[in-house]
């Protein structure tokens, strides 16, 4: 095994790099994750090509203050380093971000800080990258007091984030989850993310038990469910991680199986999950406990940081990033900016007719809803997901995406190894997916 990659040996940059980079590592996270990122990134620009930025402020617990503080944060920072580095006698023609985790959406409302305040103005946007990104938050598609229970226990875990995430806030006076606002077409933050010549995301197909494919891949399908029913098409030269984004599956034809063999075949998968099961049955109650109790006490401590972060306590101007939510407001003011949990449960999908779950919308929402069903097929059926998931679906897609799925085989935590996150072998095939973003996907 190699030599474990140190952070402050592969980010940063010289005073004649024209073009910056900047890594927004994920919940819970700190600068470090995206080491290895930023690695696949120097081994293909040098110093006086590329300047790599990792975001440090807004590391480990206080990504439980929510997207817009996190955004906030990240503006900061990049309007400090391109100062910075004009004062170093350099000068930032270009500008790539890359988030991971959390970190996409908290990169996504930092652009739309940048794009309102005018700063994209001066700079050549190239890359918008996003690695198992929630981009329709992280709530289970589910129906039912299933959805009630399960998704609302989510939401109050994570403090503001997971208020957020679970798409229960409602975002300043706009009414709305603050993931529908950053997808609303009319929004500074979309005005910002389609500056961008390019926008990437990979989206694990498998075994991403934070961030599942539908929301990082930003569909209402996910054919993915049973690998056992479908072939996978590779991507050339990526084989065996990378599928190919224009035909990534093609169905496998059912046959006519003997019925003592199938149950046979059950019954041995469900006798090799027990060793699973007994561990889940003893360590998951102690880890639910730990988990929510340290969850009461990062959310107290978090609400702290928001009011001091609100009255200017906290040494960030925030006056300068409060900006109008909407491109109409903007020319206005000119002329007169689970782990664990979800993974526990199965998604389910869209019944063929109404359902008691849709009364719970308003009228406009039950026909969009009616229209949803109309397009789901049995082959392709579509997920159990809530009127605003399916508008930022559509909305984010009229952007465009050059979606990559990626299959990690190698180790179960693919959420992690995606961007390989820790230094073990097991996470090769992520490497597979960095070398692919830095020498194939990444504009310079």
């Amino acid at each position: 095994m190699s030599k474990p990659v140190v952070l402050e040996d592969v980010t940063g940059g010289s005073a004649k790099a024209t073009h910056l980079c900047v890594l927004v590592h994920g919940l819970w996270g700190n600068p470090s994750h995206m080491r290895n990122v930023a690695k696949a990134l120097r081994d293909e620009y040098p110093e006086d090509e590329l300047y790599i930025l990792p975001a440090e402020k807004n590391r480990g617990n206080f990504t439980y203050d929510g997207i817009e503080l996190g955004g906030e944060r990240v503006c900061a920072e990049i309007e400090d380093k391109l100062r910075s580095i004009e004062e170093q006698g350099g000068k930032i023609t270009k500008l790539s971000i890359a988030g991971y985790s959390l970190g996409g959406l908290v990169s996504r409302y930092a652009v739309g800080l940048l794009y309102a305040k005018g700063i994209l103005d001066d700079l050549e946007c190239m890359n918008f990258t996003t690695f198992a990104s929630p981009h329709l938050g992280v709530r289970t598609p589910l129906k039912g007091w299933h959805n009630t229970v399960w998704n609302v226990l989510g939401a109050r875990t994570l403090s503001m984030s997971g208020r957020q995430l679970f798409t229960i806030d409602k975002f300043r006076d706009t009414n709305r989850p603050l993931l529908a606002v950053l997808a609303d077409p009319d929004s500074i933050f979309m005005s910002g993310l389609k500056k961008f010549k390019r926008r990437t995301l990979y989206t694990n197909i498998a075994n991403d038990r934070s961030v599942v494919h539908y929301t990082s891949a930003i569909t209402k399908h996910d054919p993915y469910t049973d690998l056992e029913n479908i072939n996978l098409n590779y991507l050339k030269g990526y084989e065996g991680v990378i599928l190919d984004p224009d035909h990534p599956i093609a169905l496998r034809p059912k046959l006519q199986q003997d019925t003592l063999m199938t149950d046979y075949e059950a019954l041995k998968k469900w006798v090799k999950s027990i060793p699973f099961m007994v561990t889940v049955g003893v360590l998951i109650p102690i880890g639910v406990v730990v988990f929510l109790a340290n969850s009461a006490v990062q959310t107290v401590r978090s609400a702290n940081r928001i009011k001091a972060h609100e009255s200017g306590e906290a040494g960030l101007k925030i006056e300068q990033y409060r900006m109008p939510l909407r491109i109409k407001e903007i020319r206005e003011e000119v002329e007169q900016a689970y782990e664990v949990l979800n993974s526990s449960q199965n998604q389910q999908y869209l019944a063929a007719s109404d359902s008691e779950d849709d009364l719970a919308y308003d009228a406009e929402d039950r026909k969009l809803l009616k229209k949803v069903r109309r397009m789901s097929t049995p082959g392709q059926p579509t997920l159990a997901l809530t009127p605003d998931q399916f508008d930022m679906i559509e909305n984010l897609d009229a952007a465009g995406w050059r979606k990559f799925p990626v299959h990690i085989q190698k180790h179960r935590h693919s959420h992690a190894a995606i961007v390989v996150r820790m230094d073990k072998e097991s996470f090769a095939d992520g490497w597979v997916v960095l070398k692919h973003f830095a020498g194939n996907e990444f504009l310079m």
